[in-house]
């Protein structure tokens, strides 16, 4: 994995000049996040992309904690990475609201990864979940902690992260279940 980590180089004096490491910071979440939970998970996520670190955040810009991630990211100033399922995506996004803020987002972003297309929508969520995960230092999760609804689901992308050993903050208001 490439963790834009560059061990420095030397200069022609022989003084040694190292490179900021680059920590790579990725979302997984619902589309729907409770009105009462909107509020410390905002928080949570601007806290988390707070620092003097430099910092690269992905995310498939799906409604809901993908774009607010998104969004609180190109705010700070911090790269962005648009993962995109390998589907007919932008058609299954949602309204056009959610629709026009993913084109705006993914015109923000720096980089964007279209993944090769899938049997199915719920496989091209679950690689897009894995892509992320797999080139990421640290995941965060919009998540109620209940298992997903169907294949490639927060809790599935959690799952797996854990299992690689990837770092998981999980961003949600204890007892508050979304809809």
């Amino acid at each position: 994995m490439d963790t834009g980590r560059d061990p420095g180089r030397t200069t022609g004096r022989g003084t040694r000049v190292v490179a900021r490491v680059r920590t790579r910071i990725g979302v997984t979440g619902h589309r729907s996040i409770p009105a009462a939970v909107l509020p410390s998970v905002r928080t949570g996520i601007r806290r988390l992309l707070q620092g003097d670190e430099e910092l690269e955040a992905l995310s498939s810009l799906a409604a809901g904690a993908d774009q607010l991630f998104a969004d609180i990211a190109l705010e700070r100033g911090i790269p962005l990475t648009a993962v995109i399922p390998g589907m007919d995506y932008e058609a299954h996004l949602g309204d056009a609201d959610t629709r026009a803020s993913y084109r705006r987002l993914l015109n923000s972003c720096r980089t964007r990864v279209n993944l090769p297309v899938e049997a199915t929508h719920e496989e091209a969520y679950f690689a897009a979940g894995r892509w992320i995960v797999d080139h990421v230092d640290r995941l965060v999760a919009v998540w109620d902690g209940l298992p997903a609804r169907g294949l490639g689901g927060t809790g599935d992308v959690v799952a797996y992260a854990r299992r690689t050993g990837v770092a998981v903050t999980v961003l949600w208001r204890p007892g508050m279940l979304r809809s």
